[in-house]
This record gives structure tokens, C-alpha cells and sequence, in this order.
């Protein structure tokens, strides 16, 4: 039994059930000082100005400062190009590499932070490549960890740094070095909550503005869609994505095929994070869930998938997903997408039907995925009477600490 008592009101938990629902609209009237002292106050800023941000970045993205750091990583034209990050970051470039590669035809992939500081020789192509480092804070140990090895053994490979923090290390160690070039996000996407939120959509949306990668349609009218329909998504859906989280969830499975998969991988992390590892996560694809993983599913078990917008890819989907209502397997599901079949839902599912993201392309949807991912998470954690700001009571920081490097054996 877990309980909450105090000024929290709509979210006093007795046995997982709340007295009053959660309402997005009555988080949103307490005062900033109430929701600092529950502890939500920055996740949920940070979640609801993701639109309104958005609009900023793509607005940066047009200009020639922010393009200039773009092209000088791209000249002269790398052989390969690898996506870095730690955490959420390196879910960024797994998003990502997909739609880069299609767009710039060259081979993209996204290798973690830790993995290339370990094993850079073994997993790093054969250069000359660009590593592009995607990171908040820039200050994780790794982070520079990895651009410092490289630097000096990898030395055909240049570096584009993009990044929300400009007094991070990322973002301040090489400015004398030509072969690192770094993009600097707006400070209000810097997130202050442990969790990250508007920073990693900001990133994503960075990211995909590589000179050449816009064939998927990222321009500002689309990102101008995109932010209407996740706004709408906020209005007309929060609450009953609260109403879902707070039921007796124990699992969620997250699915999401292509770059999705990095969606659905950040989302579940965010459930993890959030709840402080009271809920059990897993993100697959609808294929791989088939190998294994399916039967995890139980009455307990939350399926969240997201849905892709090219209809070969949505009818594997839809196959899986009618499977598993002939097999009765998990509790409830959220389906995210644009024109959900009626068939596809049960009598407790949640369509999260947004018209817009049949418009933009297939990178754009993974921010809607994202944020319906984030929200059902910080419901979630008030549910169970935690603090979505700081969840985990010290396991965890905002920025990873400092860790011993070591010298690789000769």
C-alpha cells in the first residue's frame, strides 16, 4: 500500500487508486512554489513548452549561424557519420540514424557514449567520419571522454557537437580546435528537471536538420503542424493518459518500429526514471516482440505503441497488434498515430489520434511519440506519490558523476 497525504489532494494514493482523478488542469493551477514543493514543477514546464520550443529551434535552424557549424562538419564530405550520447541522448541518434541515412545516403549509426570510450576501435568505422555528440548538459563524464580519445587517436574524424548547455564542456573545451564545430540549443530547453524531457525533442529536432536531411520534410511549416497536434494532444488527451497511469500498472511495453524503436527506448526509459523503478519497462519492435518478449505480457502490463505513418510498415504493426487482442494478452494499450483503425482498439484502449502526424514526415511523429511517452510517465510517478523532478532519492543525478577514465592497455 502506498500513500501520500498532504496538499496534494487530486493525488493521495491509498492501494494505487486515487481519491480524486488526476487532472492536468489542477496540476497546472497550483502555484509554482506548491508544484516546487511536490516536486513536478519543472518536469511539467518542461514537458508543456515543448511545443512553443520547437518553433524555436526550427526558427535557429534557418539561420546562417547555426548553419554554418553544420557545414563546416560536413567539409570535406565524411565517409560515415556516428551519432553519440549517453542515456537519453544516445536514444537521440537511434531516432535519427535511420532518416539521416535515407536522406544523405551515406551509412549512419548511433554508437553509445560509454561503447565507443571502451571499445572506439572495435565499433568506431574506419575514417574519415563525423561523430556528432548529443548531449543536455555536455558535462557527463563520457561526453568529453570520448571526443578527447578521438581527438587524438581517431584524428580524421571531425566532430559536431550540439548541445542545450553553452558553459558545458562540450560546448567550451574545443573552441580552438577546427575539427570540432558546436551547435548551441536555447537555454530554456537546458532541462532543470533530472529527467529529460524538452531537451531530448529539442535535440532530436536539431539533429534532423542536418544540410541534406530535410528530404523528410522537416521545414518550419511541418514543425508548425507537428507543435498544433502535440498541443492538442496535451488539451484533449492528458487526462485520460492520467487515467490510464493511474491504474494498477506494474509493466509497460513499448513498441515502435524503425526509429521509433529510439522513441519508444526513451520513453521507457522515462517510466523507469520517473517511478523510480517501480514500474518495470521494455521497449522492442512489433516483429521482435513475437521472438520472446511476448510472453511477458500479462493483465498488468500497459502496451504503448507507437505507430508508424508509412502504411507498409503500419500493416506489420496492425498485425501484431490484432495478435495480441486474439491472444488477450497485456491490460490496456495506447496506440499514437494518425487514422488509427477501430479494429486495432479495445474496449479500455486509449487512441491518441493526432491528424497532423500523417503530414510530417516520418522523423517529426517520434516528438509526438515522445511526448505522450513522457506524460504517461509523470502521471505515473504522481500516482505512486513520488516527485517526477527528483524521483529516484539520490540514485540518481542530473548530470552523471565524475568517473575515473582509464588509459587503454598499450
Amino acid at each position: 500500500m502506498i500513500s501520500h497525504s498532504g496538499d496534494l489532494g487530486e493525488m493521495s494514493i491509498l492501494g494505487n487508486k486515487t481519491k480524486d482523478p488526476l487532472r492536468l488542469a489542477a496540476l497546472q493551477l497550483r502555484s509554482a512554489a506548491e508544484q516546487q514543493a511536490l516536486g513536478y514543477a519543472d518536469t511539467l514546464r518542461e514537458i508543456l513548452q515543448q511545443p512553443a520550443t520547437w518553433r524555436a529551434t526550427v526558427d535557429l535552424l534557418g539561420r546562417a549561424e547555426a548553419q554554418q557549424p553544420f557545414e563546416r562538419a560536413l567539409q570535406p564530405a565524411p565517409a560515415h557519420i556516428v551519432l553519440t550520447g549517453s542515456g537519453s541522448s544516445i536514444y537521440i541518434g537511434e531516432c535519427l540514424a535511420p532518416s539521416l541515412q535515407l536522406a544523405l545516403g551515406l551509412p549512419v549509426q548511433a554508437i553509445a557514449a560509454g561503447t565507443l570510450l571502451t571499445h572506439w576501435r572495435s565499433v568506431l568505422p574506419p575514417g574519415p567520419g563525423l561523430l556528432i555528440s548529443l548531449a543536455r548538459s555536455g558535462d557527463s563524464p563520457e561526453s568529453a571522454g570520448v571526443v578527447n580519445r578521438l581527438l587524438a587517436d581517431a584524428p580524421d574524424w571531425r566532430h559536431l557537437v550540439i548541445t542545450c548547455n553553452a558553459a558545458g564542456k562540450l560546448a567550451t573545451h574545443y573552441r580552438d580546435d577546427p575539427r570540432v564545430s558546436v551547435l548551441v540549443l536555447d537555454e530554456r530547453i537546458n532541462d532543470r528537471s533530472l529527467v529529460m524531457t524538452s531537451s531530448f525533442t529539442n535535440l532530436l529536432l536539431a539533429g534532423a536538420g542536418l544540410p541534406g536531411a530535410r528530404a523528410d520534410g522537416i521545414d518550419a511549416a511541418a514543425v508548425e503542424r507537428l507543435a498544433q497536434g502535440v498541443q492538442r494532444i496535451f488539451d484533449e488527451h492528458a487526462d485520460a493518459l492520467a487515467a490510464i497511469a493511474q491504474r494498477v500498472v506494474t509493466t509497460v511495453v513499448y513498441l515502435g518500429s524503425g526509429g521509433a524503436l529510439g522513441a519508444a527506448r526513451e520513453a521507457a526509459l522515462k517510466m523507469l526514471e520517473m517511478t523510480g523503478g517501480a514500474v518495470t519497462t521494455m521497449a522492442e519492435t512489433y516483429l521482435g516482440l513475437r521472438h520472446g518478449p511476448m510472453s511477458s505480457l500479462d493483465r498488468s502490463t500497459l502496451v504503448v505503441a507507437f505507430l508508424s505513418p508509412d502504411p507498409a510498415v503500419r500493416a506489420y504493426e496492425a498485425d501484431l497488434l490484432r495478435e495480441l487482442s486474439r491472444k488477450q494478452l497485456g491490460m490496456t494499450r495506447v496506440l499514437v498515430g494518425a487514422d488509427i483503425p477501430a479494429d486495432l482498439l479495445g474496449p479500455d484502449d486509449l487512441a491518441v489520434d493526432v491528424a497532423e502526424l500523417a503530414t510530417v514526415g516520418e522523423t517529426l511523429p517520434l516528438l509526438a511519440d515522445v511526448a505522450v511517452g513522457q506524460l504517461l510517465a509523470l502521471f505515473r510517478c504522481l500516482a505512486l506519490g513520488g516527485r517526477p523532478d527528483a524521483p529516484s532519492q539520490g540514485v540518481l543525478t542530473r548530470v552523471v558523476e565524475d568517473f575515473a577514465l582509464h588509459q587503454e592497455t598499450p
